[in-house]
């Protein structure tokens, strides 16, 4: 099992910045893939942004240039720099880790809110 601790989580005004923190703990393996995800009331969680051990991180279209997602292997946290924020970033924003073979196993946080006012 793995335990995700989000935090940072806020609310800001439009052009602000936020910066989100996932810890993550238990059976964590060398390899694997942590994400940040999010979501709006009635739509789909989606993607933000997800990096894979060793690898660069990939953004969503929609947030590449303002967010920027770093990893701390030793620690098993992450972090979403969130900068020039807009209204529609406003949502849930959910950690997840993908491992073990074809990331058969997937975890997720209880998810923070971003609320970025106009």
């Amino acid at each position: 099992q793995v335990q995700l601790v989000e935090s940072g989580g806020g609310l800001v005004q439009a052009g602000g910045s936020l910066r989100l923190s996932c810890a993550a703990s238990g059976s964590i393996f060398v390899i694997n893939t942590m994400g940040w995800y999010r979501q709006n009331p009635g739509k789909q969680r989606e993607l933000v942004a997800a990096i894979t051990s060793g690898g660069s991180p990939n953004y969503a279209d929609s947030v590449k240039g303002r967010f920027t997602m770093s990893r701390d292997s030793a620690k098993n946290t992450v972090y979403l720099q969130m900068n020039s924020l807009k209204p529609e970033d406003t949502a849930v924003y959910y950690c997840n880790v993908k491992q073990g073979t074809y990331w058969r196993y997937d975890y997720w946080g209880q998810g923070t809110q971003v609320t970025v006012s106009s």
